[in-house]
């Protein structure tokens, strides 16, 4: 099947995609060094089930097992963090590949022009691969779920489309059902891509041929549902999801959800891990105009369906990618960039198509607006990888940002206390209780510093006299 699929789908232009490599190898490397944050420590650090292989096996079954098994590979690699890093960003590298293939396979599909098929999918590609926005699912360790359950989704892709309307399109189609199970074995919301693969039936004008084509993954997904729930701790997971808010509520938090994503993609500057949006329980006139936006956006691809398919396919894309975390079920944390991290390939893929949209008379503007491109995103990436250093740069960006978040300035106090700078600390735990009199993590860490109890002998080593009194 490999063989087949590189011999199909690899990139024509070889020097394209030895260039996307060069850019995300020189803007994602100088992030290894940094250390874990936020969820590492939980889900990777402290959890006895991800220690090893032996205790991988002894945990399972379990939620999210191939997610898992990759931190065990790491912790038996004995590398420390960098080497978790290192996978990140060997698979957002793959990923990018990937996209860059999907997306020529797509142009060759619509019988767009050769020149604006290739140009448009390095575009998407590079803005893909180098967008800033793509940390918290590359320089976030925990962020893994994303992009390798991405890998295999997009390689599921990729083997759906190569059998379309081909001899071999069954054998193509089980091939695309394994790569769906192994993506739904990292992370859950990829269920959304038998939906990703009727809007390019319906798109494309074979609207009639959906049942026949996506059936098998249809099967496989109700299968997969079926088994969670009956599943006592996936449906406690569930349970707890839908406890966290109404659903009428949820529809209306996410207008704002996916409106704040949407300002992600072009305010680099308001890049946050953890921005603690509000929920949403009333209407008023700003939530009805996002509402109304993001209505006309989907609407947009309807109305582009016949015109131009590729734009319509790009903005169906974006929003069925964002489905199954912003919409109808309810999440402990309304939003998190990573939730763009694969809906971001169709609104590179419009700025790809209009980009080559340039006259050919002006083609070398297109380089030159590309060479722009690659140089804005990847010093905004560099930049933003600087804040993931340590859990004091990394909270004091959260805190800036969200000065609202109370978690925030709990763990930025906790990060302060585990330096030694508990005058710092003490005033976070002051700030976070209140911010929220209700959670009970800051007053518990401010008391036990004050006693000098928050931390084991050993675990942290401070001077004389730096002491919780100072």
């Amino acid at each position: 099947m490999i063989g087949t699929l590189r011999e199909r789908a690899w990139p024509a232009d070889r020097a394209a995609t030895v260039l996307l490599l060069a850019a995300i190898l020189a803007t994602w490397l100088p992030s290894l060094g940094a250390s874990f944050q936020f969820d590492d420590w939980n889900v990777i650090v402290r959890d006895p089930r991800v220690q090893s292989l032996a205790a991988w096996l002894a945990g399972m079954p379990g939620i999210r097992p191939l997610l898992k098994l990759s931190y065990a590979l790491n912790h038996e690699s004995g590398a420390g963090v960098a080497a978790f890093r290192l996978v990140n960003v060997a698979v957002h590298a793959l990923n990018s590949v990937l996209v860059l293939c999907l997306l020529r396979a797509l142009g060759r599909h619509l019988a767009l022009p050769p020149s604006t098929t290739a140009f448009a999918a390095l575009c998407a590609a590079a803005a893909f691969a180098l967008h800033p926005v793509q940390t918290e699912a590359v320089t976030y360790v925990s962020g893994r779920s994303s992009s390798l359950s991405a890998a295999f989704a997009l390689l599921a892709l990729l083997s759906w489309l190569r059998g379309l309307g081909g001899p071999d399109e069954r054998r193509w189609r089980v091939w695309s059902c394994v790569l769906f199970a192994l993506a739904l074995g990292v992370k859950e919301p990829v269920a959304v891509l038998p939906g990703v693969m009727a809007a390019w039936l319906w798109i494309t004008g074979e609207a009639r041929t959906i049942p026949r084509r996506i059936a098998p993954h249809l099967l496989l997904l109700l299968a997969g549902a079926a088994l969670l729930l009956a599943w006592p701790p996936y449906r406690a997971v569930l349970e707890g999801s839908l406890d966290a808010r109404s659903i009428g509520s949820n529809l209306l938090t996410q207008v704002n959800a996916v409106s704040w994503l949407i300002g992600q993609l072009v305010r680099f500057d308001r890049l946050n891990a953890d921005p603690a949006l509000a929920t949403v329980t009333t209407i008023d006139g700003p939530l009805v105009l996002r509402a109304l936006l993001l209505l006309g956006s989907v609407g947009g691809a309807l109305a582009l369906r016949r015109r131009f398919p590729a734009g319509a396919f790009a903005i169906a894309w974006f929003f069925l990618w964002l489905l199954p975390t912003n919409s109808l079920l309810p999440r402990l944390d309304v939003v998190n960039e990573r939730q763009l991290y694969l809906a971001l390939v169709g609104p590179a893929w419009m700025l790809g198509l209009g980009l080559a949209r340039i006259p050919s008379a002006l083609a070398h503007w297109r380089w030159i607006a590309l060479a722009a491109l690659i140089l804005t995103l990847a010093a905004a990436t560099l930049a933003r990888n600087r804040v993931y250093a340590d859990e004091i740069v990394f909270w004091q960006d959260v805190t800036r940002k969200a000065p609202h978040n109370a978690r925030a300035a709990n763990n930025l106090g906790y990060a302060y206390a585990l330096t030694c700078r508990d005058a710092d600390a003490l005033a976070e735990f002051e700030r976070a209780i209140g911010l929220d009199p209700q959670d009970y993590r800051a007053p518990i860490n401010q008391q036990l510093l004050s006693e000098g109890r928050l931390f084991a002998d050993n675990q942290r080593q401070c001077p004389t006299a730096q002491t919780a009194t100072r």
